[in-house]
């Protein structure tokens, strides 16, 4: 059944996403959970989902447009898909549904948040200061770095549906400063659909997919990403970033703050919406 609040809520995130290029799993795992009261978990996997399919559409579009190095997303997902597999697994033998697993991935979820308001805010005095010296690696060193940055993102994603963004898009431009920024972008959309996807599958199996949601958060999504593709050549990126940037440290506080008050008999925040 289509939730007409979902959509809505899809629509404003597309929106962002596509001014932006980044906030999708920032922004809407975190709405899943405070605003609509979604267990941690399901909110995780369910993005995980709505992810996979918008960044397939956006891979489309790139890879018409030749703006996808294979390479480097070859080398990000040959560090990411595996320790995605790994952090499924992990989760499984834990208990998606159990209380520690709900205040691991809010507390994972608030500090990937910090860090992607950074990226966004220092992005360009971070690659001011390391892209020379990382450009000046061997070819080989900087392909073994790749592989780690895509290791680290499939942890992160795999559990909090945070890092494919902003977080992968900075290393990048650290380690690969001469490609043009589209294919920076590109590459990154690319990368971040197998993973997304793994990841996915993998909460699909642990029951942390709520299917009515994922529908109503695509129907709103796509025309959102459009309208907000279009109106980005009209609004400063500087200024979407920090305004982005501002939002997730908002929420990354208000989860921390809800984490420090979680009961001592660790209740789990349960769903509006069950699966």
């Amino acid at each position: 059944m289509v939730q007409p609040l979902y959509s809505a809520t899809g629509f404003a995130v597309g929106v962002l996403v596509g001014l932006t290029g980044v906030g999708g799993g920032s922004l809407m795992t975190p709405l899943l959970i405070l605003l609509f009261g979604i267990h941690p978990a399901t909110a995780v996997g369910t993005d995980l989902l709505y992810a996979s399919v918008t960044k397939t559409a956006g891979s489309a579009v790139h890879g018409f447009n030749r703006s996808i190095d294979w390479r480097v997303v070859r080398r990000l997902a040959t560090g990411s898909v595996p320790m995605t597999v790994v952090t499924i697994l992990a989760l499984s033998q834990i208990g998606i549904n159990s209380p520690m697993v709900r205040e691991a991935i809010t507390a994972v979820l608030t500090v990937a948040l910090l860090i992607t308001a950074a990226a966004l805010v220092f992005r360009e005095t971070i690659i001011a200061r390391y892209a020379s010296r990382v450009s000046a690696m061997p070819e080989r060193q900087i392909g073994i770095i790749t592989v780690i940055v895509g290791a680290v993102l499939g942890v992160l994603v795999s559990i909090t549906s945070v890092g494919a963004g902003a977080i992968g898009v900075t290393a990048l431009i650290l380690l690969y400063p001469k490609l043009p920024t589209t294919r920076i972008v590109g590459s990154d959309i690319a990368h971040a659909v197998p993973l997304t996807l793994a990841a996915g599958i993998g909460h699909w199996f642990l029951g942390s997919i709520n299917v009515d949601v994922l529908v109503s958060l695509l129907i709103g999504s796509v025309p959102g990403i459009v309208i907000g593709s279009y109106a980005a050549l009209r609004i400063p990126e500087t200024a979407l970033r920090l305004v982005l940037a501002g939002t997730l440290v908002i929420v990354a506080t208000k989860l921390a703050l809800d984490l420090h008050h979680v009961p001592s008999n660790g209740v789990a925040v349960t769903a509006i919406v069950t699966h």
